[in-house]
């Protein structure tokens, strides 16, 4: 998330009306519109084998899988964020006929970089909380093998890390598992794995 575009109070339509148009993506929450600034090389490619990994995992299964431009919606929130990946293994719902802005994700993932990490910890991850149908939230860093895996369980999130190279990940809402070793991939130079 970057720098808030005006001072002016948008509704939820006006960001939709906007952000449907636009040539570059924003986010929205209490009235303001956010927007996005581009990724590092490190967050594409980890992003994209997160990507190829779980698409790869959930072939022939009711589940699907969006990288970078699917918007999501926090109704109780009354935010719009894109998240870096999101699953959704139910049917998926829509805000409307436009088909672009989820309702109902399963998994959110966020790579963290350090003009977003705070926001994805904390107002973001506020946020998403509020999303009844949301199972799992994934805080994955791009300079070093480590995930923090959020699994609401009730009312409470509870944190499991998963750090190394050799480390997986259970993604239990979707009934698949991460290898960083995969994660990583093409990410983390030789010297810093032979010190693994």
């Amino acid at each position: 998330m970057s720098a808030v575009l005006t001072q002016t109070h948008y509704t939820a339509e006006d960001y939709l009306t906007l952000e449907r148009s636009a040539v570059c993506k924003s986010e929205f929450h209490g009235g303001q519109i956010y927007a996005m600034t581009g990724a590092s090389r490190e967050h594409n490619l980890v992003s994209g084998n997160i990507y190829r990994e779980l698409s790869e995992q959930l072939k022939k299964r009711p589940c699907e899988a969006y990288i970078n431009d699917m918007r999501v919606k926090a109704a109780e929130a009354r935010s719009y964020h894109y998240p870096d990946i999101v699953v959704v293994c139910d049917t998926p719902q829509f805000e409307d006929a436009h088909v672009d802005t989820l309702l109902n994700p399963t998994l959110l993932i966020e790579v963290l970089s350090p003009f977003t990490e705070a926001y994805d910890r904390g107002g973001k991850f506020a946020h998403y909380r509020k999303i009844p149908t949301l199972r799992e939230y994934l805080l994955v860093a791009q300079d070093q093998p480590s995930i923090e895996r959020y699994v609401r369980q009730s009312d409470v999130w509870i944190l499991m890390d998963a750090v190394g190279i050799e480390a997986t990940v259970p993604l239990e809402s979707i009934d698949c598992v991460l290898s960083l070793r995969e994660v990583y991939d093409k990410v983390l130079d030789d010297d810093w794995k032979a010190a693994e």
